[in-house]
């Protein structure tokens, strides 16, 4: 057993679609998640400014909470700085998450897939590699979508509708639109809290794809791996933490993971 918290961040509240994953795969576990508002989003800024980022949030999570294992819970920032994070703290297991092209590229059935992610995430030299590591067999489309996590991030329901329509429009899908791409992936933690609106647009026909239980699954096995994992039947509880307003975070939380009750500041 090892009492040491996991640590989890991302530039808003997108990471917290993925700390429900977490939450679910491993309730015995202690949090802390990390919103980096004050400095968001990172999907529209350049890869120098989301590494800095990342190293001083890791570098407050490990200082300040000891923590065991860190979850980068943002696409932007696994493909900016996950590399230098495991250098700079080879000791600790990290785990990053990527657009799931690869289960996208198993699922289709016509060989068509959509890809809605940040312009930082599609410019990534990660992101081409995994794009490059799938083969040709598999056609990706792949739709920038300025401002939607920023939409998210502000609870503006009548933006994020509008965004949506206009990205999966501009992606050929909804009322009118192509019939090849029948499998949609999310490649922005934010996005899964848009999924309701998205499978509205794009109907039943679509596959919608998110990164959140694979992320938990590969925590486990790291977990179960360096023998550091809670004792099953403890409850655990989570720390939220933040750069931006401490009332935002705990509004998101108790509003996309139902029952959550936790501390903040």
């Amino acid at each position: 057993m090892s009492p040491s918290p996991i640590g989890v961040f991302d530039s808003g509240i997108g990471g917290l679609s993925i700390l429900r994953a977490l939450r679910a795969a491993l309730p015995g576990e202690d949090f802390v998640y990390y919103a980096d508002t004050g400095h968001a989003p990172y999907g529209e800024r350049g890869d120098k400014f989301v590494a800095e980022r990342s190293l001083a949030v890791t570098r407050e999570l490990m200082a300040r909470h000891g923590i065991k294992l860190l979850v980068v819970a943002c696409n932007t920032a696994t493909a900016a700085a996950i590399a230098r994070l495991r250098q700079t703290w080879p000791e600790l297991p990290i785990v990053g998450v990527e657009p799931a092209l690869k289960p996208a590229a198993k699922a289709t059935r016509s060989g068509h897939v959509g890809v809605l992610a940040t312009r930082g995430t599609l410019a990534s030299a990660k992101f081409a590699q995994l794009h490059d590591s799938i083969g040709g067999q598999v056609r990706f489309h792949l739709q920038p979508c300025d401002g939607l996590a920023a939409a998210i991030e502000a609870d503006d329901a009548a933006l994020v509708e509008t965004l949506c329509q206009r990205y999966l429009t501009q992606l050929g899908l909804g009322p009118g639109g192509r019939r090849d791409i029948d499998t949609l992936v999310l490649g922005c933690t934010h996005y899964a809290f848009a999924t309701e609106v998205i499978a509205r647009i794009v109907g039943l026909d679509v596959r919608i794809l998110e990164t959140g239980e694979p992320v938990a699954r590969q925590t486990a096995r790291l977990l179960a791996e360096r023998g550091i994992v809670n004792q099953p039947g403890r409850s655990g509880h989570c720390l939220l933490l933040g750069s931006g307003v401490p009332q935002a975070l705990q509004a998101a939380a108790t509003r996309w993971l139902p029952g959550f009750v936790n501390q903040a500041r």
